[in-house]
């Protein structure tokens, strides 16, 4: 059975003043979007999941409703700050999505296969799905046995301003222990540091794994994460702002003995747009792709070259 990509593009982007999920950076318009499910589908994969807001339905859907090819399953689920467990309400004033646990929870009733997860503004490139996919596509794949692909710290970050990643507690197996997030990352000189809010500051290892949300899951994570998402509405910090998050909900499943977490390899470069100033770099990376013959010009059959 083909492991289904849900894609999450349902994020406001606020750092980066816009929706960066439909922005087009390849060389013929393409978004990150269209190269993370060309490469999902050459690797293996048979679905593929939007996650997005109904606010921004209808410009999304005009940019990729006719784009793929008609061979490629698609489907879309809409991430709603009302889309909750039974007897549970939103509370009143809020405007902030979930987080990303939600949203991989609202794709649940489509969803009968083991999956990966994905950002959408994040390229991850064509041997980090197909590690992935071969993982997930294995016949003697058991329910909590969950993967992650990591990525070294220094080849993450922005030149725009600071980050936030999860650094990975890994022991010798190559299993993951522990995810800790760190919110305000910044290169500063030669050294790479994590900043408070008060002023504090923390030394991180350049070299070490961090989640880049490139995460593949058994069909037992949408019961824990709605497990994991009653109680985090029962004793909520921040009825306003407060979120949870897919580390948190592996975090807890491996401290339960419910499930490991393979952290893999790739070989692949990540690159992403986290802030306005990273555009230029991501063009130029996509170009250099392009040159190399690593993907085609247009990238769809069904797309118009400029």
């Amino acid at each position: 059975m083909k492991p289904t990509l849900i894609v999450l593009a349902a994020g406001m982007g606020s750092r980066y003043g816009g929706l960066k999920q439909v922005d087009g950076l390849g060389p013929n318009g393409e978004t990150i979007i269209d190269y993370s499910v060309y490469d999902a589908i050459r690797a293996g994969f048979g679905k593929v999941i939007f996650v997005i807001r109904r606010s921004i339905e209808d410009e999304f859907m005009k940019i990729f409703a006719k784009r793929f090819d008609r061979e490629i399953n698609i489907g879309v689920a809409f991430q709603e700050l009302d889309m909750l467990p039974e007897n549970f309400t939103c509370p009143p004033g809020r405007e902030k999505p979930w987080g990303t646990a939600h949203a991989v929870w609202v794709t649940r009733n489509m969803v009968n296969e083991p999956f990966a997860v994905i950002n959408a503004d994040d390229f991850y490139g064509f041997d980090t799905f197909t590690t992935l996919a071969k993982e997930l596509s294995s016949s003697m794949l058991k329910p909590g046995q969950y993967f992650m692909v990591g990525f070294r710290l220094n080849k993450t970050l922005s030149e725009q301003g600071s980050v936030s990643r999860g650094a990975c507690d890994v022991d010798n197996n190559a299993f993951l222990k522990a995810i800790v997030e760190h919110t305000q990352i910044q290169r500063v000189g030669d050294k790479i540091y994590n900043m408070y809010d008060s002023g504090n500051q923390i030394e991180l290892d350049g070299n070490m794994l961090v989640s880049m949300n490139f995460w593949g899951f058994t069909q037992d994570f949408f019961n824990l994460t709605e497990t994991m998402l009653k109680e985090f509405l029962c004793g909520i910090p921040d009825p306003k702002k407060s979120e949870i998050y897919i580390p948190t909900v592996v975090n807890r499943a491996i401290q339960d003995g419910l499930a490991t977490c393979k952290v893999l390899s790739t070989t692949s470069e990540w690159f992403g747009v986290t802030y306005p100033g990273d555009k230029t770099m991501v063009v130029d990376k996509l170009k250099e792709l392009v040159r190399n013959g690593v993907y085609p010009s247009p990238l769809w059959k069904n797309q118009v070259a400029n």
